[in-house]
């Protein structure tokens, strides 16, 4: 199973094994990574699974496609590398993800 590092604001780090398939959002709620909140359940409605994709990493997570691009305006301080976790899909080619998460949640 690909395994992702999720890093809190102060640095903590989680890292999971997550199933191929599962959103990177689902992957952190099952494994109980504070600060993805995941309102909405996985549905691009509310911008509460925000994380920055780390820069290594940003090409094979895909880009954001136009809904997932409006909903993080609802985001606090979206970047460039910014994507909401529930719209990215974990395959194989995702082992060893990094995404830290941001001192707030929209």
């Amino acid at each position: 199973m690909p395994k992702i590092t999720y890093i809190e604001q102060n640095g903590t780090e989680h890292v999971v094994e997550a199933e191929e398939g599962v959103s990177v959002m689902e992957a952190a709620v099952k494994n109980m990574v504070p600060g993805i909140d995941a309102d909405c359940g996985g549905a691009c409605a509310c911008a509460t699974c925000h994380v920055y994709i780390d820069e290594a990493w940003v090409g094979k997570t895909g880009k954001a496609e136009a809904m997932e691009e409006s909903m993080l305006d609802f985001a606090y301080e979206p970047k460039e590398n910014s994507r909401l976790s529930c719209q990215i899909s974990i395959k194989p080619e995702l082992n060893g993800l990094i995404v830290r998460l941001p001192e707030f949640q929209g």
